[in-house]
C-alpha cells in the first residue's frame, strides 16, 4: 500500500485528520526500520523508536495493528505476532501528527555477521571479484552495514546514517564477502528472504564485542572495568588511573629493573638514544636492530611554556602512532589509543601543566609491519585554549623496550578494549529479530589462544541474552596461515582453533565451520570466501534448521583408545570413508607430554573410520594433537572431500573429545 493510500485508509478508520497528509514525514521508528529491510519471520517481532513523551503510537503491518504509549523519554515499544516469511509489507506508524512509513520490507531470516577482518572483507577482495560483482543481483537478499563505532557505554542510535540495501552489484562491492556468499548458498535451499547485518571491525579482540556484564562474569577484568565506567564521566580521571595500572605492569614485569621509570621527567639517561628529526617507522631509520622489530619503543621530548600559558587549558596533539601508545605529560598518564596511523588529541588536566620545561613521554607499541611515532616534528604541539600552539622540541630520543610479554591495553581503546564494539556495535541493534549469528574472529586473541575458550562462551551467552536464549551461533575456525612446521611446536593459533571447536560441541545450537584448508600461508586474509560460505551454509543447515542428512563439518574426533604401542582414534561424521591425501596416509599427527612440552610426529595408517598411531610414545604419550600449528598441512578428510579439523585429546580421559 502506498503512504497515500495508508493516508486515506487512517482518515476513514479514524486515526488521522484529512490534514496529515499535508504533513511531512517524522522519524518515529529505530534506523534499523527502513525501506527494504528484513524482519524476522516465525517469532513475535519487535518494533521501536521514539515520539513525543506520552504519545500514544499506532503501527500497522502486515494486517496487524498494534498500540503503545511513549514513555517520559519519548521511547516506545510494541510487539507484532508472528508472521511466516513473504512480502514486501509497508510499515506504517503514527504518532499524533507524525507519521513514517517503510517501504518493501520483507519477511524471512535474518543474519547477524560479525567478527575481525576476515569477516569485514568485502566482496571486491575476494576470489574472482570482478564476476561476483557483475552478477549480484538478489532482491531477496538484504544488505545492512552497521557503522564503525567504539563506545565506553552502550549506545541507541547509529553514529552515522544507515540503510538497508537490495542485493545488487553496487551494494555487495563492499559488504562482507562470507556473510553474502554465506546467505546467497543458504537460499538454494531456504528459499525466503535473508537479511544480512554486518557490524564487523578488523584487529579486533573478542573482549571488545562483549558486554561489560559478560566481561565480569568471566572475572579478572574488574579493575580495567571500573576504569572504564569512570572513562564516561571523567576521561582525565581514568586516564591517570590506568596509567597507574599500566606503570605497575612495567615494574613488574619479566626483567624490570627497580627505579627504571621511562615516563618520569628524571628519567636515568642512560639508555636513550638520538631520534631521526622527522621519526616516523622506526623499521626505516637504518638501525639493523629495528628494521625488523616488533615491540615497544619509548619516546620523550620536551616543551617549555610561560606561566601564562601553562595556566591556560590546552590539549596534547601528536602526529599518528603505530599502533598503540601511552603518553605521559610531567609523569602523570593522559592519555593512550589503539589506532594504527590516526593522530592523537589528548586533552590535559588542568594544574599539569607548569612555567618552564614539561616532559612528554609517549610509550609506542607496534606488532605487526611498521610501527612509531609519524612526523615531521612540526605535528607533535601543545594547543592552547586560546588558538596558541606550540610545537614540542623538535629533539626526540628514543629507546627499545625489549621482551615478549604484552602490555596491557586500555579498556577504552576501540577495537582491543573492553566491551567498546559491544557498546558501539552490537547494542545499537536493540532485540532485532534474528535467526543466528555467525562469528568470524580470534587472530586478534591468539597471543592468549588458551583463554579463548571462556571467552567465546561468554560473548554466546551474553549475545544470547540479548537476541534469544538459544540463538545458534556459527563459528568459523581459523584458517592456516604461515609457514608450515617442520618440527612439533606450540601456536596460539592451535589454541584458539581448539578452543573453538571445543565450544561449538558442547553446545547443539552452536556449529563450527572449517578452513583450515582455504588458508594462505602469506595472506592472514584468504580470498576463498566463497567455499567458506558453502561451508557456513551447510553448518547452518544442520544445526539451524534440523537436516541432519547433511554433513555439516565433515569428520570430527570421536573415542580415543590406546595400546602399549599404538593410539586409535575413531571418527564421526563420516561420509563414505576416511582418505588421506598426497601419501599412503595422514600426516600432521603428533603424542605429547601432559604439558605439551615434548611432542613427537606420529606415522597414521587409516582402518575404516579409525587412524591408528604406531609409535612407541604410545603407552606414555598424554595427549594426541592433529594439524598443531598456524599453518599445519591437513590431509585427512573423508569421500566427499570434506577436511578433518584440528584438534587435541587426552589420552588420560577415555573417551574424551
Amino acid at each position: 500500500m502506498s503512504r497515500s493510500g495508508w493516508l486515506l485508509a487512517a482518515v476513514l478508520l479514524g486515526w488521522v485528520s484529512p490534514s496529515l497528509a499535508q504533513q511531512s514525514v517524522t522519524p518515529l521508528l529505530h534506523p534499523l526500520f527502513q525501506d527494504h529491510a528484513v524482519l524476522q519471520r516465525d517469532q513475535p517481532i519487535a518494533i521501536w523508536g521514539r515520539a513525543e513523551p506520552g504519545a500514544t503510537v499506532s503501527v500497522a503491518f502486515a494486517r496487524q495493528a498494534v498500540s503503545t504509549e511513549a514513555d517520559a523519554d519519548g521511547r516506545w515499544r510494541t510487539t507484532l505476532q508472528p508472521i511466516a516469511a513473504g512480502g514486501p509489507y509497508v510499515l506504517n506508524v503514527r504518532a499524533g501528527q507524525s507519521t513514517q512509513t517503510v517501504q518493501d520490507v520483507q519477511v524471512g531470516d535474518v543474519w547477524l555477521c560479525s567478527g575481525q577482518s576476515n569477516m569485514e572483507l568485502p566482496v571486491r577482495r575476494a576470489l574472482d571479484a570482478d564476476s561476483e560483482i557483475a552478477s549480484a543481483t538478489h532482491p531477496d537478499i538484504r544488505l545492512f552495514t552497521v557503522p564503525k563505532a567504539a563506545a565506553v557505554a552502550p549506545q541507541n542510535g547509529f553514529s552515522s546514517s544507515v540503510s538497508w540495501n537490495p542485493a545488487s552489484p553496487d551494494t555487495v562491492r563492499d559488504f562482507s564477502a562470507a556473510c553474502y556468499y554465506f546467505a546467497r548458498e543458504l537460499q538454494k535451499t531456504v528459499n525466503v528472504p535473508m537479511g544480512l547485518i554486518q557490524s564487523a571491525w578488523g584487529g579486533s579482540r573478542i573482549e571488545a564485542w562483549t558486554s561489560a556484564d559478560g566481561l565480569r562474569a568471566q572475572g579478572g577484568m574488574d579493575e580495567a572495568l571500573d576504569v572504564l565506567a569512570l572513562y564516561s564521566s571523567d576521561p582525565a580521571a581514568a586516564n591517570a588511573q590506568w596509567g597507574t595500572h599500566w606503570e605497575q605492569w612495567w615494574m613488574q614485569r619479566e626483567g624490570a629493573t627497580a627505579g627504571d621509570e621511562p615516563w618520569q621527567p628524571g628519567a636515568a639517561p642512560t639508555g636513550w638514544s638520538v631520534a631521526p628529526a622527522q621519526l616516523g617507522a622506526w623499521e626505516h631509520w637504518g638501525i639493523p636492530a629495528l628494521s625488523a622489530y616488533n615491540g615497544m619503543v619509548w619516546y620523550r621530548t620536551q616543551v617549555t611554556l610561560t606561566a601564562a600559558q601553562a595556566g591556560q587549558g590546552a590539549r596534547l596533539e601528536l602526529g599518528p602512532a603505530d599502533e598503540t601508545d601511552v603518553t605521559w605529560v610531567n609523569g602523570v598518564a593522559v592519555g593512550s589509543q589503539n589506532a594504527p596511523g590516526d593522530a592523537r588529541s589528548y586533552r590535559l588536566p588542568p594544574g599539569l601543566l607548569k612555567a618552564g620545561t614539561n616532559t612528554v613521554v609517549v610509550n609506542v607499541l607496534d606488532t605487526w609491519g611498521d610501527g612509531g611515532l609519524a612526523g615531521p616534528a612540526s605535528a607533535h604541539a601543545v594547543q592552547l585554549d586560546d588558538g596558541t600552539r606550540i610545537v614540542l622540541d623538535a629533539h626526540w630520543q628514543y629507546r627499545p623496550a625489549p621482551g615478549d610479554q604484552a602490555p596491557p591495553l586500555a579498556p577504552w581503546q576501540s577495537a582491543t578494549g573492553l566491551s567498546t564494539l559491544y557498546n558501539g556495535m552490537i547494542a545499537r541493534l536493540g532485540n532485532y529479530g534474528l535467526r543466528g549469528m555467525l562469528w568470524y574472529q580470534g587472530e586478534s586473541n591468539t597471543g592468549d589462544g588458551p583463554a579463548y575458550a571462556a571467552k567465546l562462551r561468554s560473548l554466546r551467552d551474553d549475545w544470547r541474552s540479548r537476541f534469544g536464549t538459544q540463538m545458534p551461533l556459527l563459528v568459523v575456525q581459523l584458517a592456516g596461515y604461515g609457514q608450515p612446521p617442520v618440527a612439533p611446536a606450540e601456536s596460539g593459533w592451535a589454541h584458539v582453533r581448539e578452543a573453538q571447536r571445543r565450544v561449538a560441541a558442547e553446545d547443539p545450537h552452536t556449529g563450527l565451520a572449517l578452513a583450515i584448508d582455504i588458508g594462505d600461508a602469506y595472506d592472514i586474509h584468504p580470498p576463498n570466501k566463497q567455499e567458506l560460505g558453502r561451508r557456513l551454509a551447510r553448518v547452518a543447515r544442520q544445526v539451524v534448521y534440523g537436516e541432519q542428512a547433511v554433513a555439516a563439518s565433515g569428520p570430527t574426533p570421536g573415542r580415543v583408545s590406546r595400546t602399549s604401542v599404538e593410539v586409535r582414534i575413531a571418527f564421526d561424521g563420516v561420509t563414505e570413508a576416511l582418505v588421506a591425501t598426497g601419501a599412503n596416509g595422514p600426516i600432521g599427527f603428533e603424542l605429547c607430554d601432559a604439558e605439551a612440552k615434548h611432542c613427537a610426529y606420529a606415522d597414521a595408517t587409516l582402518e575404516g573410520h579409525a587412524v591408528v598411531l604406531n609409535s612407541l610414545r604410545a603407552a606414555t604419550a598424554a595427549r594426541v594433537r592433529y594439524c598443531w600449528a598456524d599453518g599445519p598441512v591437513c590431509t585427512l578428510r573423508d569421500s566427499s572431500g570434506a577436511p578433518a579439523g584440528p584438534f587435541e585429546l587426552s589420552l588420560t580421559e577415555a573417551g574424551a573429545p
